[in-house]
């Protein structure tokens, strides 16, 4: 799953997680990395502070801000158990993909 960036503006839908099955924060960003170092640092939102959500497991591109937005929006209504096997679709091990950011 390479982040590619290009001429145009690329947004990005995330996932973040505790750990394997654990708690699942949603997110979209202009600048993953960013927001992936915001959250780990405590930073990124109150809820992944609180939670000590740190760990990036998913993320899929846009290059429509409006549609990554509805994007985001969808997946916060999806069951869990939809989450999860996104997620393991691409990342069984739900390794932590910021480190495969740089």
């Amino acid at each position: 799953m390479p982040l590619c960036f290009s001429m145009s503006k690329t947004y990005i839908v995330y996932m973040l997680a505790t750990r394997k099955n654990g708690t699942i924060y949603i997110g979209v960003t202009n600048n993953i990395a960013k927001r992936t170092f915001e959250h780990r640092e405590g930073r990124g939102s109150e809820f992944t502070s609180n939670y000590s959500i740190k760990r990036l497991v998913w993320y899929e591109t846009h290059t429509d801000v409006s549609l990554a937005i509805q994007r985001e929006k969808s997946l916060k209504r999806w069951y869990r158990k939809w989450k999860i096997e996104l997620i393991e679709k691409d990342n069984p091990d739900w390794r932590d993909l910021y480190k495969e950011l740089w």
